[in-house]
Parts: C-alpha cells; sequence; structure tokens
C-alpha cells in the first residue's frame, strides 16, 4: 500500500549533496520553464496589444507551455526525477515515491525557479506585468476548482504512467514528450476558463512579483488534490495491485 511507504526522511537527507542537487536541478528546470511559459505570454500581448486571452493566445499558450515543460523534464529527469511542479511532488508523495523533507526542497526550489523567472522576465521586458492566473469572465472558483483537480490529474497520471510505473520499461524520451503534450492538451481545454495552471509553482511566480492574489488558493487546492488523486490511483490501481497469473491455454 502507498500509505505504508510514506515516509518523512532522515533529518540529515535535506543537506545531503545529493538532495541539494537534485532541489538545484528543479529550480533550473522550474526556472526554465516559467520564463518560456510566462514570456510567450508577455510577448504575445505586446504583439497583439493584450491578446493573449484570444484563441491563437491561447494555442500560442499550450504550444510554448508544451515545449518547455517537455525540455524542463528532460533537462532534469536524471538528477531529481524531473518533476518542476510541486503537484507532481506532493503525487509523488502521497504514492510513497519520494520522502517529506526532500519534497519541501523541491517545493522551495521550484517556487524560487518561478519567483526568479518572473523578476527576470520583468527586469527583461522593460517592467511588464507578469500576468497572474486569474478566472475568466463567468467562471466561478468551483467551476475552476474543478478544472484544476482533473487537469492536473490528467497531468500526474500521465507522469506515473511514463516516468514512475516500473514497468514502464525503457521509454526514454517518450515521458517528458507525454507530460508536455497533456499540459500542452490541457491548456486547449481549460485555458479559456482559469488559464489551466495544473502547477502552484507556475501560479505563484506570476502572482509574487505582481501581488496579485485574487483567488489564488484554486491554484495550490485544485492542483494538488488532483496531483494527490492521481499518484493514490495509480500506485493502488497499477503498481502495487497483484494479479493472478492466467491460466495457460490447457487450462481454459
Amino acid at each position: 500500500m502507498p500509505v505504508s511507504r510514506i515516509a518523512i526522511g532522515r533529518p540529515d537527507e535535506a543537506t545531503h549533496p545529493d538532495a541539494l542537487r537534485a532541489a538545484l536541478a528543479e529550480f533550473i528546470s522550474t526556472l526554465i520553464f516559467v520564463f518560456a511559459g510566462e514570456g510567450s505570454g508577455m510577448a504575445f500581448n505586446k504583439l497583439t496589444d493584450n491578446g493573449s486571452a484570444t484563441p491563437s493566445g491561447v494555442v500560442a499558450a499550450s504550444l510554448a507551455h508544451a515545449f518547455g515543460l517537455f525540455v524542463a523534464v528532460s533537462t532534469a529527469a536524471n538528477i531529481s526525477g524531473g518533476h518542476v511542479n510541486p503537484a507532481v511532488t506532493f503525487g509523488a508523495f502521497v504514492g510513497g515515491n519520494i520522502t517529506l523533507l526532500r519534497g519541501i526542497l523541491y517545493w522551495i526550489a521550484q517556487l524560487l525557479g518561478s519567483t526568479v523567472a518572473c523578476l527576470l522576465l520583468k527586469f527583461a521586458t522593460g517592467g511588464l506585468t507578469t500576468s497572474a492566473f486569474a478566472l475568466s469572465s463567468g467562471v466561478s472558483v468551483w467551476n475552476a476548482f474543478v478544472f484544476e483537480i482533473v487537469m492536473t490529474f490528467g497531468l500526474v497520471y500521465t507522469v506515473y504512467a511514463t516516468a514512475v510505473d516500473p514497468k514502464k520499461g525503457s521509454i526514454g524520451i517518450i515521458a517528458p514528450i507525454a507530460i508536455g503534450f497533456i499540459v500542452g492538451a490541457n491548456i486547449l481545454a481549460g485555458g479559456a476558463f482559469d488559464g489551466a495552471s495544473m502547477n502552484p509553482a507556475v501560479s505563484f511566480g506570476p502572482a509574487l512579483v505582481s501581488w496579485t492574489w485574487e483567488n489564488h488558493w484554486v491554484y495550490w487546492a485544485g492542483p494538488l488534490i488532483g496531483g494527490g488523486i492521481a499518484g493514490l490511483v495509480y500506485e493502488l490501481l497499477f503498481i502495487n495491485q497483484t494479479h493472478e497469473p492466467l491460466p495457460s491455454g490447457g487450462d481454459f
């Protein structure tokens, strides 16, 4: 059972060189991802006079986030596992695949990476606003809450299926591609409603730098719940499930 494998971790784990290297990889990869994703939205706004909420703007955001996440996960995969997302880290924790202490270290690195990316963008663009995630007209916080739960469930389920499951085999670069694709697809589905975050770090950096916190809790609660459910479901049903061996042909 995943619950039996949940661990706090040793006190010295937070300062172990391997853990610190992994945290640094998460910081750099999250910085790369947020700089590309948030930066693409800022560039689109500049080129189209604040047209990022148009259909073409949503498509551009989908492509930028899919490509950026593919690269970010690929570059960190062999060092930290390439979480690049507190919801992925939380899903790994509830499934017993990372300790609490290492998970907290990842969270700190991810939030710092997002914040630094947004600060760099604000400076590099001459002070343009790093737009925080917000609800579209007619969308309630509970609509967005459900959107974030379902979209993040799909993301973390994909992470488990392609990167965590020990039966995945040698699929190499397929995992980062699949992870990038599901994020891009979810942005096409939910971007017009609540921005389609699926990642508390992606929401945190722009909110902090622009100091915009309206409905910010949705972009934490939804992804963490969705990621946690995905981790438990995949661990319980597909990794820890014991199957009876099939009978041989002569036994039918």
